[in-house]
């Protein structure tokens, strides 16, 4: 069976964009594509509107490109479920306020039951320190948070995480 992935804007977001001067995220891109020739078909991705709502902020160009990317995604509802466990995430303190919809895709990842969450955002979501707290919080509300990691951490042999 295939393990389930969530993909978070910023996978759409380098996927598509035009390759950039920076050194970091020029390498980033080429990852993120070539993970998605070479991984994707190992996996179930799924974005949500949420995903799809960001990515169609921005240049109209760079929107439109994203939002093909993610027009051959399976989307995931936004609930009152998810919704809540976001506002529990940044009404705890586990992310600070101004990240809201990182908050919003980890719940959406945890609330619909995938074994992965594929993001670049180092910040607050493929963070150990950031994920043990908010991983330990999840567990008493009864729920399991997904891994969380960029795509050169879901390579290889990828479709067999393991349970």
């Amino acid at each position: 069976m295939k393990k389930r992935v969530y993909i978070e804007t910023s996978i759409v977001s380098y996927l598509a964009a035009r390759p950039s001067a920076n050194l970091v995220t020029r390498a980033r891109q080429k990852i993120t594509r070539d993970w998605w020739q070479e991984q994707r078909d190992f996996f179930d991705l799924y974005a949500s509107q949420f995903v799809l709502d960001e990515a169609g902020d921005g240049d109209p160009d760079a929107a439109r490109a994203r939002l093909r990317v993610l027009a051959t995604l399976p989307g995931v509802p936004l609930t009152a479920q998810a919704v809540a466990q976001a506002r529990e995430i940044v009404d705890e303190g586990l992310l600070p306020p101004n990240a809201g919809g990182d908050a919003m895709h980890l719940a959406l990842a945890t609330v619909h039951n995938m074994n992965v969450l594929l993001t670049w955002n180092c910040r607050h979501l493929a963070n150990a320190v950031i994920l043990g707290v908010i991983g330990r919080f999840m567990r008493i509300k009864g729920y399991e948070v997904p891994v969380v990691c960029t795509p050169d951490e879901l390579s290889g042999n990828a479709g067999d995480l393991g349970e």
